[in-house]
């Protein structure tokens, strides 16, 4: 029997009350985003998943939930709270880790940036089309030489006039090949620094000359979003173009910082989802005359995954609030980040084991949330970049350029 055919609702996963944290406005956002996505992701997304291909289809619904922007305010976003962007993405990513992607990059990375390096006039530009998903976005930054050290990115921005000439290359581009906003991070010849330029598509919706993407493939987690590799060459922006606050890494920095909760989240969406499925099978799995939920290996890893999800979510919880508070530092967005993102693997894991060779299929969903688990350990830097600037942290001394 397949998961779609059981009743996963009655599985409990928040064990310490923390829905009694939640405004009521906070838990009506949940409920409109899970009921979306039991409605109409979880019937279709296994079928993109496996043809590697993404939902358009999904895109109007999505954005008459009115989700887009997140915490920003004004410009036609919903001015979220933390905890409320927190219950979209775990509810998006119960559902599909693809999904939740696309909006991190259009939400956080994206409009993230242009909110928060942006000038005014480059926010009304931008921020009202995007929130209405008229327009999509896309940030690159990492390189096919540069990943973890992306501080050293070779990207190339030199001025001419009226413009910024831009050369260089991107890997990993969530959206960058259907994004009517691409914010590229390139090296501005004239100081050696680091900043932002953004890349429109034409009125035509082709892209400016010299700008290409090519979709890497053969992936075998978040296969329903394309994360393409894009060239860039001499490719001319607008001098307006450039963001006015974007002034060094550093600035990069505090985007990836003020977006890097978003993943943990996310895990906590992949673990539920993973949990909520080797409880259900459990129960209903009958080997050796009896529901394999009655042996003790079984209930001993229930109750770990159980554990290591609700630690998940306390610490997701509190994070929120210091974000709020303006309290939040790099550092406790990387603990949280490293954290959520081991466990969450695990928990996977142990439910695909718990349902033995059934965990493989995807009509049972454990095997794509597993193998999603696996973007999520990499992206928004890897658990060993987390453990260094949580390192750097406690001892003062850095281990990393």
């Amino acid at each position: 029997m397949s998961i779609d055919a059981m009743n996963t609702d009655i599985v409990n996963t928040d064990y310490y009350l923390l829905d009694e944290l939640l405004s009521e406005e906070e838990v009506l956002i949940r409920k409109k985003v899970s009921g979306f996505v039991n409605e109409s992701v979880l019937p279709v997304i296994n079928d993109y998943w496996e043809k590697a291909q993404f939902p358009f289809e999904l895109l109007p619904g999505i954005a008459e939930l009115g989700i887009i922007g997140s915490t920003i305010e004004g410009y036609g976003c919903p001015g979220m709270s933390r905890l409320a962007a927190g219950m979209v993405s775990v509810a998006m990513a119960r559902g599909d880790g693809s999904l939740n992607t696309f909006l991190g990059v259009q939400s956080g990375l994206s409009m993230g940036t242009i909110n928060m390096l942006g000038n005014e006039e480059q926010k009304q530009r931008w921020l009202p089309g995007m929130a209405r998903l008229e327009k999509i976005g896309a940030f690159g930054l990492t390189e096919p030489d540069h990943g973890s050290d992306s501080v050293a990115l070779e990207t190339t921005a030199r001025k001419e006039g009226g413009h910024y000439v831009l050369n260089g290359r991107k890997r990993w581009i969530g959206n960058a090949s259907i994004a009517d906003v691409v914010i590229i991070w390139a090296r501005d010849e004239s100081d050696g620094k680091v900043k932002g330029f953004i890349i429109e598509k034409n009125d035509d919706g082709s892209y400016p000359g010299g700008y290409s993407t090519e979709l890497i493939t053969g992936k075998i987690g978040k296969r329903a979003i394309w994360q393409p590799d894009v060239t860039i060459e001499n490719v001319r922006v607008p001098a307006e173009n450039k963001l006015a606050e974007a002034h060094s890494f550093k600035d990069v920095t505090r985007v990836l910082t003020a977006t890097r909760s978003g993943a943990s989240w996310e895990a906590v969406g992949h673990g539920i989802a993973a949990y909520e499925a080797a409880v259900t099978y459990a129960k209903q799995r009958v080997q050796f005359g009896k529901p394999i939920a009655g042996y003790q290996l079984v209930q001993n890893k229930l109750a770990n995954m159980l554990s290591e999800l609700t630690a998940m979510q306390l610490i997701c919880f509190r994070l929120a609030t210091l974000a709020d508070q303006g309290k939040m530092t790099s550092a406790m967005a990387s603990l949280a980040k490293m954290h959520t993102a081991q466990k969450a693997r695990w928990i996977c894991s142990e439910a695909r084991d718990i349902l033995g060779g059934n965990g493989l299929l995807l009509e049972n969903h454990v095997a794509r949330h597993m193998t999603d688990m696996e973007v999520v350990h990499t992206y928004e830097g890897t658990d060993s970049i987390q453990s260094l600037i949580i390192g750097r942290d406690i001892t003062g001394i850095s281990a990393f350029a």
